[in-house]
């Protein structure tokens, strides 16, 4: 059987149909010789990371494709800042946080539009109005991602429990800061809820009069006069996914929450950059998966472009970037499926609805198993409606990562305990026998 697995992770790839493809999705529209060729010589089933219909971001998606609990998690906020290179205290609290252009309404603000252009100037002069700010004790430091983006880094008797600001949909009203129903007599979270409220006030009040915003007024354009927040995280300690399933893993991935998720969970990690190109991109990421191979049991090798393309909330230009990303497919696919060691897993994340008001929605996607003694279903076709018909049925949250397990004769037979701690892979790392 196998000894090694190459991940392939089409982020939110899943979709609904659409009446101008036919009533048919974005995948099951596009032409994919190469996909299909994968789910013809293999077994296929649906996936979801979490429960059916629920609608889950990747973080949070991966975090159970990779093994671990949601108890586990340490919220996207701490990923990010993990991903990108902030050091974060064991105290620490990371908030993801972006300026946007907002309206007062009734003592109320409004979302105008939560992502306005803005030049490279002014977002230095944004950045310089975030600052650094000091109260009761709490600070708190915006620290620059990406464009409008950063995180803020909470310092002091803090916790992470608190509501996000940011109601994602333009026209909707800035929510408000509060904490978690069950930590709301929690000091520390009572303190994170006041000073970020208070900052959050301060940067409104600093740029609704700032120089920049006259500048932007004069020339038509919305004016950028506030912050929001979302998604507080915190670290955690957690077993290494070394440790915890016996697999040496490796990223291959652009964004920074995949990085600081490797890093969370202790998986090497392949910095790629995005291009203009989806079908490029995963043939490069592709060929370095399988010049990895000497040096890892797990592979992840991942691409964004699915999502971001339904986030244009046009199914056809969805549609464009899955046939691209197949051809990239096709291009390096050869090798992998060549070598019998390999097992190869096709799928996503979680489903991006290329129409409608939702971010992610709540259906499965398609996966497939491929390689030497996979079971090999009747589907010639790699989609969600196909998928469905496969041997794999519906596989859900962790399952993955033990049918993984499982095809590398990997998977511990239930109720040996070869380690005090019970681990689902064999051969466990026990210690020998010894004599005295």
């Amino acid at each position: 059987m196998h000894k090694k697995c190459v991940l392939i992770l089409l982020d939110g790839l899943g979709d609904r149909s659409y009446g101008q493809l036919a009533f048919q999705t974005p995948l099951q529209a596009a032409h994919t010789p190469f996909m299909d060729k994968i789910a013809a010589s293999g077994a296929n089933g649906l996936y979801h990371a979490g429960l059916l219909g629920q609608a889950l971001p990747s973080e949070n998606a991966h975090f159970a494709m990779f093994g671990y609990e949601a108890s586990e998690f340490p919220g996207r906020g701490a990923l990010e800042a993990l991903g990108a290179g902030i050091d974060l205290a064991p105290d620490d609290v990371a908030v993801l946080a972006h300026f946007a252009s907002l309206r007062e309404e009734n003592d109320c603000l409004i979302l105008v539009k939560g992502k306005p252009e803005a030049s490279l100037d002014e977002v230095k002069l944004l950045i310089e109005a975030a600052g650094e700010y000091s109260q009761d004790g709490v600070n708190i430091r915006f620290l620059h991602t990406q464009g409008l983006r950063g995180i803020l880094v909470f310092r002091g008797k803090v916790a992470p429990f608190v509501t996000d600001t940011d109601p994602i949909t333009d026209g909707f009203k800035v929510i408000a800061l509060k904490p978690w129903s069950d930590f709301k007599n929690d000091t520390a979270v009572q303190n994170t809820v006041r000073v970020l409220k208070s900052y959050l006030q301060k940067i409104y009040h600093t740029l609704k009069k700032h120089p920049l915003n006259d500048a932007r007024l004069q020339k038509g354009l919305e004016p950028i006069n506030g912050m929001v927040t979302q998604r507080a995280g915190q670290l955690k300690t957690v077993t290494s996914f070394k440790e915890r399933f016996g697999l040496r893993g490796l990223s291959i991935a652009s964004g920074i929450v995949y990085q600081g998720l490797s890093a969370f969970i202790g998986l090497d990690f392949e910095k790629v950059i995005d291009t203009k190109d989806p079908g490029k991109d995963i043939a490069e990421r592709l060929s370095i998966a399988c010049n990895a191979l000497d040096n890892y049991d797990f592979i992840h090798v991942h691409t964004k472009t699915p999502d971001e393309a339904a986030h244009t909330k046009d199914p056809l230009t969805k549609k464009k970037v899955i046939e691209s990303l197949d051809n990239g497919i096709g291009a390096a696919i050869g090798p992998l499926m060549d070598n019998p060691d390999v097992l190869i897993v096709l799928t996503a994340d979680h489903s991006t609805p290329s129409s409608g008001p939702l971010v992610h929605s709540g259906e499965p996607v398609p996966l497939t198993f491929c390689g030497q003694g996979i079971r090999r279903d009747f589907v010639r076709q790699f989609d969600e409606i196909n998928a469905a018909q496969g041997a794999l049925g519906t596989v859900r949250g962790r399952e993955l990562i033990y049918l993984i397990l499982n095809h590398l004769d990997r998977a511990k037979l239930r109720g040996l305990m070869d380690t005090p701690v019970d681990q689902p892979f064999w051969p466990g790392n026990y210690d020998p026998f010894t004599l005295e």
